[in-house]
């Protein structure tokens, strides 16, 4: 059948992904973000020239891409445990001062139980894991 013809056909070809390019994150307010991304955690925002609002970030050879969408609504299917839920993971060389800027800033943690790394939630509610390597 055509069906068992196209599964075979992806089968023979092949496709080598090489490298992770970006993460996109919804969110509802730009200002906040751009606090907490940029004033918080420090990332460095690159430019974007898209019409549409939202801030790029350069981490090393990635990039994070806070996209604007005001009816957007995290969903936690887990929120005993944050690391169990879709998140993004970024390593730093001292968890400790990572905890204080956050502390200081009033934002929620989750200490990790298995490892040194946290996790904590942006403006929006998106599980963000800061882990030290």
């Amino acid at each position: 059948t055509n069906q068992q013809d196209k599964y075979t056909l992806y089968k023979l070809i092949k496709m080598k992904i090489t490298q992770c390019l970006h993460t996109a994150i919804l969110i509802t307010d730009l200002a906040k973000s751009e606090q907490f991304y940029s004033g918080v955690l420090g990332l460095e925002k690159i430019e974007r020239n898209l019409k549409y609002p939202g801030l790029w970030y350069q981490v090393g050879n990635y990039q994070i891409h806070l996209m604007v969408d005001p009816k957007f609504q995290p969903k936690l299917s887990n929120s005993e445990k944050w690391g169990r839920n879709p998140h993004i993971a970024f390593s730093v060389t001292d968890l400790n001062q990572a905890i204080i800027r956050l502390q200081s800033a009033n934002f929620p943690m989750q200490m990790s139980e298995s490892r040194p790394a946290l996790f904590t939630r942006d403006p929006d509610g998106n599980i963000i894991e800061i882990n030290q390597i």
